[in-house]
Parts: C-alpha cells; sequence; structure tokens
C-alpha cells in the first residue's frame, strides 16, 4: 500500500509558500468549503478540497472503529456509506490551533483543528493543508475522532460531586470496593497501568469497574522486574489521564518509582481494585453477557455478571517466552526467562549468557556488569539503536519540555497515520543515524548488527508489527563497544550442551545461567486460558499493523462480543482508555451502532 505514497513536498506539489501568507484567512476560507461540504453530504465538493492521495483517519466517530483510507477513492466510498448514518453538524475551526508548519525545507503545511457533532457524539478533528500552483490549498490528511458521548460527558470538573461529606466517606469507600451494595459493570483483569487508565475513564463516564489484580500490591507488575528496568520515554510522554506527574519529576522514571506512583493513582482515583486476587474464568452468563470467577487470597470466590471484560495483561499477558532448543535437559545451569530475572546480584562470580539484543538484553547485561558480573549478549538478528540523547527529542518533539498541551500533542500524534508517519519517520531515522554515527560505527566494528528498521522508518514499525526489535539507548551500547559486554552474534544457536550452548557454526559458549530475553507470547495467550475454548477459537490477531495501517485489534473487541483489549505503553494507555471507555458506555446506553467494515 505504501509503495507508491510520498511525502507532499513542494517539488511534488510543484509549489511554494508565499511569505506574507495570511494563514488564518487560508485556513478559514478552506475549511468554510469543507464544513458546508460536509453538511450537505456534498461528496464531490468534500473531494475537491482533497488531494488525490489523501489521508482520512477515523477513530470511532464516524465508524466506531478505527479506520484510516487513503486516496480520494477510498474516501470517496467511506463518505458514501457513513455520512447518511453519522450527519454532521456544528463544524467550528478552532483559531487558536491553527498553524503554518514547515517540518523540513522542502514540506510546508497549515496544521488546525476543529469541532463537530454527529448524533450521537461529540468529535474533534485534525487536517493538514498543503498549497497548489494555482493559489489554492488542499488537504493531505485528515483525522476525526470522538470525543464524548451527547449527554454522557465526563463526571470531572464543573460535574464533580459537590456534596460535603462528613465521616462517611471511609466507610462508603469500603462497601464500594468490596461492591456490597451495587455489581460492577465492567471487570478488568490486570492492574497496570492499561487497567487503572480504562477503570479511571470508565469511572468519570458513570460506569463501575472492578479491577482484578493477582499481585498483592498495584505497581508489582513494575516492581518486581528486574531491578535495572528504566522507562526511555520522557515524562512529558507518559502522563496519566486525569493526573499528571508532578513538575519535580525525573524524566527517564525508574520502575520502583512507577509502581508506587501506580499505587498511589489508583488510591487518589478511588478505584476499586482487588489486589492478590485472581480471574479463573470468563465464560457465558445467564443474566449478563458475561460470568466472571475471582477467587481471592483467603480462598473466597465471588461470580460477577457483566456485559464486558477488558483484558489489561500486557502486549503477550506478561507470559514469558522461551524458545524451544535441543540439549536443554542436559544442560547443567539455570535457564530463565526475562520476565523471571530479578537482580545480577543473584548471579555474581557465575558466567551468564543473555540471548536477545533488544531493549530487555541491554538493561539486563548492563547491571551485570555493573556488578562485576562476566555477561554476554548472544544476539540472533539485527537489532535498531538509536540514542535517547539523539533519538527521543527528534521523535517525540511533540511530548517534550515546552511543547503543546498533553490532550493536543496526543491529538496531532493520532493525526498522523502509520503508513504516513512512517514516510516521516525515514528522514528522522536517517538524522538520528547521522547524529549517533559514531555509537553505530563502534557497534558494527564489534560485531554487533544494526538495521535502521522496515524500510529504514527505524523502531516505529518494529513496534507497532513486533513490539521489539530496538534498543533505545541509555548507555549499554558503549559497554559493548568498550567489550564489558562480551557479544555473540556469529550464527544461531543449534543446541545446549551441559556446559552451554552450541551454535551452528560450530562455536560454543560456556554459562552458568542462560536468561532468554526474547520477547513474550502472543497477546491473545491469556485470554485463551480464561474463555472456553469456542470463544477463544474466535479471537482476532490483537497487535500487529493491518493493510490500512491500523493495529489490528488493540482498544477494540478482539473478535468476541464484549470482551475488550487494552494494551499499550504509558502515552498508548492515556489516550486509548479513553476510547475503549467510550465503546463500553455507548453500548451501555444503546448508542453504539455498527463497525464499518
Amino acid at each position: 500500500m505504501t509503495a507508491n505514497l510520498s511525502l507532499p513536498t513542494l517539488d511534488k506539489l510543484r509549489s511554494a509558500v508565499a511569505p506574507d501568507l495570511d494563514v488564518l484567512a487560508v485556513t478559514s476560507q478552506w475549511f468554510a468549503s469543507f464544513a458546508e461540504a460536509l453538511q450537505s453530504a456534498n461528496i464531490d465538493n468534500v473531494l475537491a478540497l482533497l488531494l488525490e492521495d489523501v489521508f482520512w483517519r477515523d477513530m470511532l466517530a464516524l465508524t466506531w472503529d478505527f479506520r484510516t483510507f487513503q486516496s480520494t477513492t477510498a474516501v470517496r466510498q467511506f463518505l458514501a456509506d457513513q455520512l447518511p448514518l453519522f450527519p454532521l453538524s456544528s463544524l467550528k475551526l478552532r483559531k487558536d490551533l491553527v498553524e503554518l508548519q514547515k517540518p523540513y525545507p522542502d514540506i510546508a503545511w497549515i496544521q488546525a483543528f476543529f469541532d463537530f457533532e454527529t448524533p450521537v457524539g461529540i468529535a474533534s478533528g485534525i487536517f493538514r493543508i498543503v498549497p497548489l500552483p494555482d493559489g489554492s490549498w488542499k488537504a493531505h490528511a485528515v483525522y476525526t475522532n470522538l470525543e464524548d458521548l451527547k449527554g454522557h460527558p465526563e463526571q470531572n470538573g464543573p460535574l464533580r460531586d459537590h456534596q460535603p461529606n462528613h465521616g462517611k466517606w471511609a466507610a462508603k469507600r469500603a462497601r464500594e470496593v468490596e461492591f456490597l451494595d451495587e455489581e460492577p459493570s465492567v471487570v478488568i483483569v490486570g492492574g497496570g497501568q492499561s487497567g487503572l487508565d480504562v477503570a479511571a475513564r470508565l469511572k468519570m463516564l458513570g460506569l463501575n469497574s472492578l479491577v482484578v489484580e493477582k499481585n498483592e500490591r498495584i505497581g508489582d507488575n513494575w516492581r518486581k522486574r528486574y531491578g535495572a528496568l528504566c522507562l526511555h520515554d520522557p515524562v512529558w510522554y507518559d502522563h496519566m489521564p486525569y493526573l499528571p506527574f508532578p513538575p519535580s519529576w525525573p524524566v527517564y522514571t525508574p520502575a520502583l518509582k512507577l509502581a508506587d506512583w501506580l499505587e498511589s493513582y489508583a488510591h487518589t482515583m478511588e478505584l476499586n481494585v482487588w489486589t492478590s486476587a485472581t480471574v479463573i474464568s470468563v465464560t457465558p452468563g445467564t443474566t449478563k453477557r458475561w460470568k466472571v470467577l475471582v477467587t481471592r487470597k483467603d480462598g473466597s470466590e465471588r461470580v460477577f455478571q457483566v456485559n464486558h471484560v477488558v483484558f489489561s495483561l500486557g502486549i503477550g499477558g506478561n507470559v514469558g517466552k522461551v524458545p524451544e532448543f535441543p540439549g536443554t535437559d542436559e544442560f547443567k545451569g539455570q535457564i530463565l526467562h526475562s520476565s523471571q530475572h530479578k537482580l545480577a546480584s543473584d548471579h555474581e562470580g557465575k558466567k551468564v549468557a543473555v540471548v536477545g539484543a533488544c531493549t530487555s538484553a541491554h538493561d539486563i547485561c548492563a547491571d551485570y556488569v555493573e556488578h562485576g558480573v562476566d555477561v554476554t549478549m548472544v544476539q540472533r538478528s539485527p537489532t535498531y539503536i538509536m540514542t535517547t540523547k539523539e533519538g527521543m527529542p527528534r521523535l517525540l518533539a511533540l511530548f517534550w519540555d515546552g511543547g503543546p498541551p498533553t490532550d493536543v500533542a496526543d491529538r496531532v500524534n493520532a493525526s498522523f497515520p502509520n503508513h504516513l508517519i512512517k514516510l516521516v519517520h525515514q528522514r528522522v531515522t536517517k538524522e538520528i543515524a547521522e547524529a549517533d554515527k559514531e555509537l553505530l560505527d563502534g557497534l558494527r566494528a564489534r560485531g554487533f548488527k544494526t538495521t535502521l528498521g522496515e524500510d529504514d522508518s527505524g523502531f516505529l514499525l518494529l513496534a507497532w508489527n513486533k513490539a521489539g526489535g530496538y534498543y533505545l539507548d541509555v548507555g549499554a551500547s558503549q559497554l559493548i563497544i568498550d567489550g564489558k559486554i562480551k557479544l555473540k552474534s556469529d550464527g544461531p544457536i543449534k543446541k545446549f550442551t551441559p556446559t552451554g550452548m552450541l551454535f551452528e557454526d560450530g562455536s560454543t559458549l560456556d554459562a552458568d545461567v542462560v536468561i532468554f530475553a526474547t520477547g513474550y507470547s502472543d497477546a491473545r495467550s491469556a485470554y485463551r486460558e480464561l474463555l472456553p475454548p469456542d470463544l477463544a477459537s474466535q479471537l482476532q490477531p490483537i497487535w500487529g499493523l493491518d493493510a490500512e495501517g491500523e493495529l489490528n485489534s488493540a482498544w477494540r473487541e478482539p473478535g468476541v462480543p464484549g470482551v475488550w483489549c487494552m494494551m499499550g505503553n504509558l502515552a498508548l494507555c492515556r489516550f486509548h482508555s479513553k476510547h475503549v471507555a467510550l465503546q463500553i458506555k455507548a453500548h451501555e446506553e444503546g448508542l453504539f451502532g455498527k463497525r464499518y467494515r
């Protein structure tokens, strides 16, 4: 689909931007025509305002789905099908959010926000228009996003509870958490950031949810991982809904600090959480769609009947997957998955091999070096490397210190369809590689295999398709260059031996401990453990991009009605938890239509 796509450069458009351009006047004129054409459902007039290779990305507002339509042909069909179902009204340009942008010397566009309504929703949009030789402007990208359901605003701000509570709050919360007076509307499996975010969103929409977390404390999914774990995303990218990190927060958050923050978030937001509790099964219910069996630490059981179950268990259900090799029963040492590894000090005096060459592998190897442990990284395939110093300010400029408010940045970020952002990232990836040249040359001289990602687009498509394949360097790369982290990258593993591993080229590596930092299981594995086999077999792929460049099922129902997928890093969970909550609320209020297929 992307083979013939290109960015709307001024050369391609055979155009230029006048230095005295009245940006607001041009934008207002274009938007007036666009609004009139949409409100009158005059599709020909809409298309006349779009470039032939236009992108239109919609998140729930006009499709009840996540869809990207590329080309005027695709947009024509989409509008012909959906405008009769979603007549648009109250289109209004956000004049405070109109800006001429020149991301590169050969690219210029006007980016602007607008608001609109449909019969059921309050929505927002973004467009980017580019200049043509005749002085007119046309849109290269349009984005539409459902913000709220009519008649069902979030219960915060001016709509918060105004009644004083004299001495009754603690007892009220205790009854709420135990669901002594009211059953939950939604059960959320997993109390990491994804589960807490969607619980907070549902609460603001007036829906009661129960978060079931198997660990003893909220945050243990971060607290119990390897000790050296630290986020590689900057703080401005990672804020949570309704409660941003304080301005004193470090740019890169240590895992233990994040764990404590999640625990405090659940308490402050008054989310109903059961820790040391496990969902045993999710089966068809009698009074509602699902019967959810939950057991608690004291052995007690409780069954909830709900219409919606949200799985919030991470990219692979947090199930570590160790690849199978012959000879593992002969190996006299210890074999672990990275999810089972805790502290480098556990293996002092031993020889350690870490299989994998992405984020977890680098973090673990660096921690071993710091503790004086002999460690060798076993690289099986090329890795995309960029330094956070050079890469993050370029890739996450929207979410950097001094950038726009988070809600604005989220929508701008989402307004770039993945097939389009790939083209932008090809340029950015090249810039980062040039800035990181000395480091990359040093790695390659050591035998470390590098890549610039799919079609030289950096870590974007690696993240979307594989949820891995990259390392955002915070120091481990130099340890490889210096030989402090030993490296073996000259062939695939053939088998285990009593003392280590034998490789296809005949070489060997002795080790007392082998840690596989090789990723996690299919995201559907956790669903299959809880759903009946006949329903589990209906699950569609969750992660990975479809032909339109949208994730297959994330933040929607992956093939089983009433079963929802909530997953992603802190930024994705912040933004898309609202989408999940809106879909569930729309179902509960009888407002949800039909997904546009």
